[in-house]
């Protein structure tokens, strides 16, 4: 089975803006980079195959009444089925009434009163509230710093305080919750302040509830919500004083929603502090070239009254930065002695810890037009060591003279992907093959609702393909996908001669990489297909003018980091011979020159036989069976991809798994396929 690192956060109907930016802040604090944690739709819930791939889904502070609207029937069918077999539910506050069989909110308040059954019913009883009284919609007049006692009997993992304080706002008690102990259910949290509503025996805050092969996590008041991300209301009287309270208690509070967290069975790594957008380098192979990309950009360059230059885009806003400035910006730096204030870092590149929008924050982008980025400048990318290896790889490889001669560098970006695709002035003027690679990605990018983890050690790039309309017959732009999962794969194995040729790496339909997991070879037969996990993943996108296809084909591949599932500096031990590690820069050159050789010849050829024999070398699905969802789970057998537009090819199965001749072509964006269950799903 597949490794579960999805963290799913409900955005739809009823959630609120700021209870899912809480959520999403400090899990990604706590989880990353082990899990994604990404926001979520309704439609999602109820439509997309997330199951496989989710570790929990966490349903935000909000109106439960929305979510009872979006999710009663199926989705809630499905998130029940879900946690049944082994998923995580997380409920805050809204979340909590959710997550509960029977909900009772101010009841007899005839504007705010919602009673009603619930049909998650993780919790066998009745969350009632509000908890405490005052309680605003959309406001903070009720809010509080309320105290809660730890039952750290249930909480034996890490340091577990005996009382913090958390944020309230609305939320409920779990009514009588000692008396289901016998039914799974475990009070990790009791209020300590006298209550506005009868809680039966007990006064419990947060519930663990065991439900058969999963779990479920409910929470009256919000410990997700960290104070650096609360603001004083005017409207609020006394609010600012109990944003202190909360404040002189982070630490305790921490520790409790890690504990909370370290019981569901989640995997929780130290705080990661928000990080800092950095500069962006520009260079290309021959530093000369790099001034000619700075012209094309010309006419799209408004300069302010002080002689910055920025390019407004759609997405995003870029400064530029010519090399005379840089050195004197870089010269400044370095002969103060005075470190550069944080309120100055906030407003330049999101580094405060707390919520960042960072698509607010102007991106700067140093040109490098008469040397390459010195290691000083990029220490985690040594650009000298790119350049040589594209260099060298380029003379062996005669198609190969576009992709990678032009390269944006940064240490920590949002996404290369959106970078480049999100922002048509600029992806419209960038040359063939211009790449854009980074160290660490904020918010990458995956297919559907998927989010790649991106941590250090992980190699993630993007790559403009300029496809000419007038091939779109002969060489379908559909294909790039395949030649990308190709051009990983084989630059794996021919990254030094043929020492790699061995690595344990193959292709999942239609845009996965997968490779051996270590763990599961010791344990359970070697090298065999079901032991293989996911390591890399590819997304493409395409823009489109009269004369050409421009597609952005983002691609992240685990390199030499361990987390979230393995990465190919943990698979050199299945080689026969002791080799070195792998390098970002050297492996990003080779893919780049395996990919451009490939998609030169694709032009020439189109996806012919020769192509497809290359392709199928290291596919993971030859003669597959398979159950097609779509077509009333009728059996099938994998057969191939078509040539013409890369359908996926199923033969139907009668009686004792022979052939009745019935084809069945599938499209990528309209299936999923679960490798592991033999299932090829319908997408929405």
């Amino acid at each position: 089975m597949s490794k579960r690192m999805n963290i799913l956060v409900y955005s739809g109907n009823g959630s609120t803006v700021e209870s899912v930016r809480h959520c999403l802040y400090t899990l990604r604090r706590l989880l990353a980079p082990h899990y994604a944690v990404i926001p979520v739709t309704g439609d999602m819930l109820i439509k997309e195959p997330w199951t496989a791939s989710c570790a929990a889904v966490v349903f935000p502070g909000g109106a439960d009444q929305g979510y009872c609207k979006t999710l009663n029937g199926e989705g809630n069918r499905r998130i029940r089925q879900f946690v049944e077999r082994g998923g995580l539910y997380i409920g805050f506050c809204a979340g909590g009434y959710y997550g509960s069989q029977r909900c009772e909110f101010e009841v007899g308040n005839r504007l705010l009163e919602v009673v009603g059954d619930r049909e998650l019913a993780f919790y066998p009883g009745t969350a009632r509230g509000c908890a405490f009284s005052g309680f605003v919609y959309h406001s903070e007049k009720g809010a509080r710093a309320t105290e809660l006692k730890v039952d750290k009997t249930c909480l034996p993992s890490g340091a577990v305080p005996d009382v913090f304080k958390s944020y309230y706002n609305g939320g409920g008690v779990f009514v009588d919750a000692p008396k289901y102990k016998d039914q799974g259910v475990e009070v990790l949290a009791s209020y300590t302040d006298p209550l506005a509503v009868d809680p039966g025996e007990g006064a419990a805050a947060v519930v663990y509830c065991k439900v058969g092969q999963g779990a479920a996590l409910l929470t009256g008041p919000h410990p997700e919500f960290a104070p650096a991300n609360l603001e004083p209301k005017p409207d609020a009287p006394g609010f600012a004083d109990v944003i202190r309270t909360l404040a002189e208690d982070e630490k305790h509070r921490m520790d409790f929603i890690k504990a909370c967290l370290t019981k569901l069975g989640l995997t929780v790594s130290g705080e990661q502090n928000v990080p800092s957008l950095s500069y962006m380098h520009l260079s290309s192979s021959d530093p000369t070239d790099t001034a000619g990309i700075i012209s094309s950009l010309g006419h799209l360059v408004e300069g302010d009254e002080h002689g910055n230059e920025f390019l407004k885009d759609e997405n995003d806003t870029f400064q530029i930065l010519k090399p005379s400035v840089w050195k004197m910006v870089d010269l400044a730096k370095a002969l103060s002695s005075e470190p550069e204030s944080k309120e100055s870092a906030d407003q330049t590149d999101g580094s405060s810890d707390r919520i960042v929008d960072y698509n607010t924050v102007t991106k700067k982008i140093i040109v490098h037009d008469d040397d390459y980025p010195q290691p000083r400048s990029t220490p985690y990318f040594n650009h000298s060591a790119f350049y040589s290896n594209l260099h060298k790889y380029q003379s062996q490889t005669p198609g190969a003279v576009n992709f990678g001669a032009h390269l944006l560098y940064g240490e920590v970006v949002t996404s290369t992907n959106t970078l480049l695709e999100k922002n048509t002035k600029l992806l419209r003027v960038l040359p063939q093959g211009f790449t854009a690679t980074a160290t660490v990605q904020v918010a990458g990018r995956g297919r559907g609702s998927n989010v790649w983890v991106s941590p250090a050690g992980s190699l993630m790039f993007s790559t403009v393909i300029r496809h000419p309309m007038a091939q779109m017959q002969s060489a379908p732009v559909v294909f790039v996908q395949y030649l990308a999962a190709m051009a990983i794969v084989n630059g794996i194995k021919s990254y030094d001669g043929s020492l790699y040729k061995d690595m344990p790496v193959k292709l999942k339909w239609p845009n996965d990489i997968f490779a051996l997991d270590p763990a599961k070879a010791k344990d359970n037969g070697g090298d065999r297909n079901d032991n293989y996990t996911k390591i890399g993943g590819i997304l493409v996108n395409s823009h489109y003018n009269s004369k050409e296809y421009i597609a952005v084909c983002g691609i992240g591949l685990n390199t030499a980091n361990a987390a979230p599932t393995t990465s190919l500096n943990q698979l050199i031990q299945f080689l026969p011979h002791k080799v070195a590690p792998f390098t970002l820069e050297k492996l990003l050159a080779r893919i780049l020159t395996v990919f451009d050789d490939l998609y030169a010849r694709f032009l020439v050829t189109g996806f012919d036989e020769v192509m497809e024999q290359m392709y199928y070398r290291h596919w993971l699905h030859m003669d597959q069976i398979v159950t097609l969802e779509a077509e009333g789970g009728q059996r099938a057998r994998i057969k191939g991809i078509t040539r013409d537009y890369g359908l996926l090819i199923a033969e139907e199965l009668g009686w004792e798994d022979r052939e009745t001749g019935r084809r069945w072509t599938l499209q990528s964006d309209a299936n999923s396929f679960d490798f592991f269950k033999g299932l090829v799903k319908r997408k929405a």
